[in-house]
């Protein structure tokens, strides 16, 4: 890898609900080939690197009770082979996509995202397979047993490439550094190393195949391309760069600030009719107020009529009623049955007998005899006819009377509703007399502004449809170049291809060799035999790397981390060109656990101080990110940001507002 080619981390961005957390990887644009996060336990050092890993396609993120709470997205800006681009993927449960756009992460998009699947890692369209295309080992197929030529074969995933990449905490000082529990995982780290530096079994054979493949989608994207050049030059877009579109976003801005000029102008213009105005709203408010009375005077008229005839039929039937009082006996006995002559008294109870007929009669509150007792009683209520007819009479004359007033008000308001509706007539008349010729002229020249503003907008709107397909365009001719490219390269290492055994043969000799210079400079106590195995094992002392003590797996496993890494650069090896390293002080007296005697011998101002000078021998083409708890003074100028775990002394953690 160049410095222009495989992938650079530029910042790590969590949007959160109510604000963001960014992590910045630059200093002054520029990658840091060398950044530290700093701080204490359990303050978000490990899960800024395990969001970088989830922004690359790693299937969880870290879920801490505050990232959870507060976190619903993570975005990750990077370079791929120089060109930032931005990966974003949702927070929560981990998303099986990721979209990606080209730009950064603080600037307007360059492109629209585009939606990458995170499995399969083989799918063209997923985010492995766009991050391995720019490391150069896009379409990698891995046997699943090496020693048959039969063997089934799975796509290689940058998942696997992230072993190299991303040496995690529980990783450090494992006696399983290596996957030697898992024998599929083991093998496949092998395969993985091999493949970064081309010395794989069957390269020749897995050359061809994906030089094959390799042409086969070239041809569908030149045969893509072709297509789309056909539509776009059928719709004649014409140009739609950067400078015409700015042209006529400022002719826009031109136009609308014209058309707001006029509107002030106008209004100063008819300033002078403001007697008219006010001539005109007063007369408007006494045609409503003449309006409100009439409709309310016609209304109480509507309602008063039929309570005038309800009365006058009750009237009519009092009449009635009164003449049927002397048609008819309402059954009081007033002559004797027998003599019929006219009674001096009538009927009543005395001493328990009926006084005409000497009957005896039950006690009143006898229920069999209730009604009759009910029809002797003289003191029974009756209806006075004379009373309800003279009331029935009042109430209707008072209320004809306010009818006859309602009609001769009603004639005066209807002459008022008319009147103050012809003069607010009259009013608004004048007002458009005394402000229509200067208005008018007003009116015609923004009537030709709003026209060319309408034709602007429409040129606006032609210009972003040319851009969107001129992105089109742009983004397959960028994916046939690229492909063409990975042809050519591919086709010059199959013409290169040597003795693969040879090569993988000097490549550990390098990588071991590395390896024992990187535990010499850091003063590895009693150093003898270092060197790395066949099968990609430590040995320290003629013993493989679980035979040694806790802090001295810490060094062998970083020495062994960084001897592929940097040997990787200097090879120009298919390697993205980062590492990642969580905890490198464990177990030298930063954890639970502290090995004295390695502790003791070992100062970790060494590693540093190589690593430093190796990175700046190397320029851009490598980037090396830490978390550490405390990193020596030597490297205070590489500490990007350092967590308190302290309210007093910001930022607390990665998500510097939960401190509880």
């Amino acid at each position: 890898m160049s410095a222009t080619t495989g992938i650079r981390i530029r910042r790590l961005r969590l949007v959160g609900i109510d604000r963001n957390y960014d992590v910045d990887f630059t200093s002054d644009s520029d990658v840091r080939r060398l950044s530290i996060i700093s701080g204490a336990f359990s303050s978000g050092k490990t899960a800024v690197l395990e969001f970088i890993s989830y922004g690359l396609g790693a299937r969880r993120h870290p879920r801490h009770p505050e990232i959870m709470r507060k976190v619903r997205a993570s975005l990750l800006e990077v370079e791929l082979s120089g060109v930032p681009h931005v990966i974003e993927r949702a927070v929560g449960e981990p998303s099986t996509s990721a979209f990606v756009r080209r730009g950064r992460l603080d600037e307007a998009a360059a492109s629209t995202a585009e939606r990458r699947s995170i499995d399969p890692a083989g799918d063209p369209q997923s985010l492995s397979t766009l991050l391995l295309s720019h490391c150069g080992l896009e379409g990698v197929q891995l046997r699943e047993a090496p020693t048959s030529s039969e063997s089934r074969t799975d796509p290689l995933s940058f998942r696997d490439l992230m072993w190299l990449t991303f040496l995690t905490n529980e990783r450090v000082a494992d006696k399983n550094f290596l996957f030697e529990n898992s024998f599929m995982r083991k093998h496949k780290l092998r395969q993985v190393v091999d493949v970064v530096f081309a010395v794989h079994d069957d390269r020749r054979i897995e050359i061809g195949a994906r030089i094959r493949e390799l042409e086969s989608r070239l041809n569908r994207s030149r045969s893509e391309l072709a297509t789309a050049r056909s539509f776009v030059e059928e719709q004649h877009t014409g140009a739609a760069d950067a400078q015409t579109r700015l042209v006529a976003e400022r002719e826009l801005a031109d136009i609308t600030r014209q058309l707001e000029a006029i509107d002030a102008q106008a209004r100063a213009a008819t300033d002078f009719a403001t007697q008219l105005r006010a001539r005109h709203r007063s007369a408007a408010e006494d045609a409503q107020s003449a309006a409100a009375v009439l409709r309310d005077q016609e209304t109480q008229l509507a309602r008063m009529l039929p309570l005038r005839a309800q009365y006058a039929d009750d009237l009519l039937k009092l009449g009635m009623l009164a003449q049927a009082k002397h048609l008819f006996d309402p059954l009081r006995v007033r002559i004797c049955p027998a003599c019929l002559q006219p009674l001096q008294e009538p009927p009543h109870t005395d001493g328990g007998h009926c006084s005409l007929c000497h009957h005896p009669v039950q006690s009143p509150s006898d229920p069999a005899l209730g009604s009759a007792a009910d029809a002797l009683t003289p003191s029974e209520e009756r209806l006075d006819v004379a009373v309800e007819t003279r009331a029935t009479k009042a109430r209707l004359k008072a209320i004809t009377t306010y009818i006859e007033e309602l009609e001769q008000s009603l004639a005066a308001a209807e002459k008022r509703a008319a009147d103050t509706a012809l003069e607010e007539q009259r009013a608004a008349k004048a007002l458009d007399e005394a402000t229509g010729p200067v208005v008018s002229t007003y009116l015609s020249a923004r009537d030709e502004l709003h026209r060319q503003q309408i034709q602007v907008h429409r040129r606006i709107d032609e210009l972003n449809t040319a851009a969107k397909l001129q992105e089109g365009l742009y983004k397959r001719s960028a994916k046939v170049a690229q492909q063409e490219s990975q042809l050519q390269h591919l086709r010059d290492e199959l013409g290169n291809l040597g003795d693969a055994a040879v090569d993988r043969d000097q490549v550990l000799r390098d990588i071991s060799g590395r390896y024992a210079r990187l535990l010499t400079e850091w003063h590895y106590p009693k150093l003898s035999m270092p060197h790395i195995a066949g099968d990609l094992t430590p040995h320290v002392r003629g013993e493989p790397y679980q035979e040694a003590s806790s802090g001295a797996r810490t060094l062998i496993t970083l020495a062994w981390q960084l001897a592929v890494f940097e040997v990787a650069v200097e090879k120009g090896a298919a390697h993205p060109g980062f590492l990642m390293i969580d905890s490198p002080q464990k177990n030298l007296g930063h954890g639970g656990t502290r090995d004295s005697l390695i502790a003791d011998a070992v100062s970790i101002d060494d590693f540093y101080r190589f690593l430093r000078q190796w990175l700046q021998d190397r320029g851009d083409t490598a980037q090396v990110i830490i978390a550490d708890n405390s990193p020596p003074d030597l490297v205070e100028e590489n500490v990007i940001v350092r967590f308190s775990r302290d309210e007093e002394h910001p930022p607390y953690g990665l998500i510097d507002d939960e401190t509880g």
